[in-house]
């Protein structure tokens, strides 16, 4: 680390959070060689995102992935950094701080973003093993690690943060209880309304909630064991997680004889008391607000960073429009301004039972001054924007709950594209990047892709919907330099997309590959190894019963039936319905490991028995011998259903709520033998703690006490996905249901070899949900298309070729020829 340069002014901060560096990286970008830069960090971390805990004690980012600066670029912007070291003390006379190390460090100008500390109510108990905060990382550790000792979890608050950590912990394998003190969640961003449809949905989903609970004490003996409520009511559990609410952290300003009240009262110019002393983020009180989401501290950040660089005309800080995103499995909720009015205010409502969307717009003299959304918040951005500019929305009001779309499809507005966006309109509220900046940087640094603005500013880096707007800027931009790539064809036998040759199969009802291949006109008359397999996929779906399958267009493994292996023998795996088997499968599979000499057995992570090194010329016999014991085809070489991996459920274990074997056994009784784009796996877990790994499933199912959790679109191996939550169902007959509708939406949309991950991040969740979960007629005729495939299919086709019947010399061995 280079010495201090006389010629350099001395900056120390205090706080390595999210605010604070926010504040440097501006700084660096307005005044790179002005401050010689110190900063002192109570956590023993580099700078990471706060915000994306939540998806690390949900299993979806590991800590590593969460980090925004790592130490090389502390060093590389020559910033000396103290992790695990919190100042203790201030000296605004001497212009010192003191660490708790001992270390005293001389500033010119001091930042603080000291950040804010979890509200802890002095209730009996909290010492007890078993309770923390959800604050940092050493709380999402300790969480994490409590989920794999405990089966059930209490969190105390209903906010924002307490149903991240509800969530997280269910996600997790906990049995999760909400205890609220109020009769409705999250109502500092949601009316009473919104609230509701809330918790009923969280309800479905398997967390308990324990509204209007005072929690009197925490009680147990060595470790805690529940929660007792001032009525008398109690909650079992040995992880009590504490999730009230921040208070700013105003100690260290306090003793320095800084003016503090509820924060650190601030300026417009984010200075405190002391003109040499800024303050950013949490700790910050300005004009009597304290602010606990990410977008007003991005815009401190921008002003504070403009007066240390002394660029002190140029903006101020006048107050941040609170506006609230959450998206909590699946549920998407948005709030701002002033939702819940006044006597001097009107209220449009919009209430969609059957898509459970809700709409308020608060009014007041014809201007939008809050708005609540829940279930869909596409036109969130425009009622933010209306608000903000206090526009008069009386032209359009009738229709304005009906979207900026509609609306301007009646003319009454111009529907706005990129260009016509002022530079310092925000394009990324997750980041806090302006259409300015993306567009000086896409210039400055000759940008092309969307990937590299994601590198160069953040736009888009987070949750990714704002992606479309990005694009938009680099189109706008660019002009012709900039192009979306072109959808390539299926192969290069054909121009024509995947999608595009499925639904000339289906308009122009063509029901062979020599068909297809001359009205689409290939190029080559016989195809080629990558279009021959998709087109006898595509044609097997869309005429089942009338096409005949083309044997030859197959790889090697569906048309031996089994896997074939480095040294040229294959694997044999039986199907085992839901994992079980039985003591007669067992000694048949005995004897005919015997018989044939086979080399090697193993159990599968998909619950089944693969004996490896079977000959192809044995494979006839080995499945007759297999199928005398009434074992079938485990179809482990194909892109078929393969598994359905299953938990004892509750018929054995003690946190069962359901019986998981029999639901994946029906499962499996249900979809064996169907053909799908790609392989296919499903899973059925009898509690939450989900044993059998339901949510990295192609479908999976969580038994919840009230039914049971639908999950899609999960895979393990080298790209893990989880699952996405569909929704919840009562009965094994609508899991059945929902199940055969899902895997048929799959077959007769997805791309041959695209599994069903990729699919739906293509398609969108959205969209799967609305053909399966809200069009009910829909979903009963997919379900019927798969049930009558499902006739042609359930063949076995081990018996068939044990027989003898079909493809008689497709397993003989070659003749030795004498030279």
């Amino acid at each position: 680390m280079n010495a201090h340069s006389p010629l350099k002014e001395r900056l120390v901060v205090i706080g390595n959070g999210m605010a604070g560096m926010r504040a440097v990286e501006e700084l660096l970008k307005r005044a790179p060689d002005r401050y010689q830069i110190t900063v002192f960090g109570a956590e023993p971390h580099v700078n990471y995102d706060r915000i994306l805990l939540s998806s690390v004690l949900a299993g979806d980012k590991e800590i590593d992935q969460i980090a925004i600066n790592s130490r090389s670029w502390y060093e590389e912007n020559d910033i000396q950094l103290f992790t695990g070291d919190p100042i203790i003390s201030i000296s605004g006379a001497a212009r010192t701080v003191v660490s708790k190390n001992g270390r005293v460090e001389p500033y010119d100008r001091l930042l603080l973003a000291t950040g804010s500390r979890p509200i802890v109510p002095p209730i009996p108990g909290l010492n007890l093993p078993g309770v923390c905060t959800f604050r940092d990382i050493a709380d999402t550790e300790q969480m994490i690690a409590a989920s794999t000792r405990y089966a059930k979890a209490i969190v105390i608050g209903g906010g924002l943060l307490g149903l991240e950590a509800a969530n997280g912990l269910l996600r997790r394998g906990m049995n999760v209880a909400v205890v609220h003190l109020m009769d409705t969640l999250m109502e500092r961003q949601l009316d009473i309304q919104a609230g509701k449809l809330l918790q009923r949905e969280l309800d479905e989903r398997g967390i308990n909630f324990f509204m209007n609970g005072q929690t009197e004490e925490i009680f147990g003996a060595t470790q805690v064991e529940g929660v007792r409520l001032a009525d008398g009511r109690e909650v079992p559990g040995n992880l009590v997680v504490m999730a009230i609410g921040i208070r700013p952290n105003i100690d260290l300003a306090r003793a320095a004889d800084i003016e503090v009240n509820r924060g650190m009262v601030v300026h417009d110019d984010m200075r405190t008391s002391d003109p040499n002393v800024f303050a950013v983020g949490e700790c910050a009180e300005h004009r009597g607000k304290t602010y606990g989401l990410v977008a007003p501290l991005w815009e401190m950040a921008k002003v504070c960073a403009d007066h240390l660089a002394g660029d002190e005309q140029t903006s101020n800080y006048s107050g941040s429009v609170l506006a609230t995103k959450l998206k909590v499995t699946g549920i998407d909720l948005f709030s701002a301004g002033d939702f819940n009015g006044g006597e001097d205010c009107g209220e449009l409502t919009y209430h969609d039972t059957t898509r459970q969307v809700y709409k308020k717009l608060v009014m007041r003299e014809g201007r939008v001054e809050g708005v609540v959304l829940y279930g869909d918040v596409t036109d969130s951005g425009w009622y933010l924007e209306l608000l903000r500019k206090k526009e008069d929305v009386t032209p359009f009001k009738d229709a304005i709950l009906f979207g900026q779309a509609i609306v301007a499809g009646m003319g009454k507005i111009k529907l706005p594209s990129v260009e016509d966006f002022p530079d310092n309109y925000q394009i990324c509220g997750c980041n806090g990047v302006s259409k300015g900046t993306i567009v000086q940087t896409i210039l400055g640094k000759g940008l092309c892709t969307l990937a590299e603005v994601r590198t160069h500013s953040k736009a888009s880096a987070s949750c990714g919907s704002c992606s479309g707007l990005v694009e938009g800027l680099l189109a706008a931009t660019l002009g012709d330099a900039f192009r979306k790539p072109k959808e390539p064809g299926m192969c290069r036998c054909t121009e024509h997309t995947h999608d595009e040759v499925r639904r000339q199969i289906i308009e122009q009802e063509l029901k062979t590959i020599p068909r297809v291949m001359s009205t689409l006109g290939w190029s080559t008359p016989d195809g080629c190894h990558s279009c021959r397999p998709a087109l006898n996929f595509y044609l097997l779906c869309a005429w089942p019963g009338e096409y005949v399958d083309d044997a030859q267009s197959r790889f090697i493994n569906e048309r031996a039936h089994a896997n074939i292996q480095k040294d040229g023998t294959f694997s044999v795996i039986p199907r085992m319905w839901g994992g079980t088997t039985s003591a007669k499968e067992l000694r048949a599979i005995a004897d005919v490991v015997d018989k044939h000499t086979i080399p090697t057995v193993k159990i599968t992570g998909g619950q089944r028995i693969d004996m490896l090194g079977v000959r192809k010329e044995q494979l006839p016999t080995v499945w007759r011998d297999l199928n005398k014991a009434g074992l079938v085809s485990g179809h482990a070489y194909g892109k078929a259903l393969r598994t359905v991996k299953t938990c004892v459920g509750s018929e054995w274990c003690r946190f069962g709520v359901q019986d998981s074997t029999a639901m994946g056994i029906a499962l499996e009784k249900m979809t064996w033998g169907s053909w799908h784009p790609h392989k296919v796996k499903l899973a059925a877990s009898g509690c939450p703690r989900n044993c059998a790994e339901a949510t990295i499933k192609d479908f999976g199912v969580v038994a919840v006490e009230s039914g049971w959790e639908l999950h899609v679109g999960g895979n393990g191996g080298i790209k893990v996905r989880a699952t996405d939550f569909l929704c919840k169902v009562a009965t094994e007959a609508e899991v059945l249901e929902y199940c055969a509708a899902f895997l048929q939406l799959y077959r007769e949309e997805a791309r041959y070899l695209e599994r069903t991950a990729p699919w739906i991040e293509r398609v969108g969740l959205d969209y799967v949900k609305g053909r399966i979960v809200q069009d009910a007629a829909g979903r009963k005729s997919l379900q019927d298309r798969f049930l009558y495939s499902q006739q042609f299919f359930q063949q076995d086709p081990w018996a068939e070729r044990a027989s003898g019947e079909t493809q008689p010399a497709e397993f003989r061995a070659l003749a030795n020829v004498d030279s």
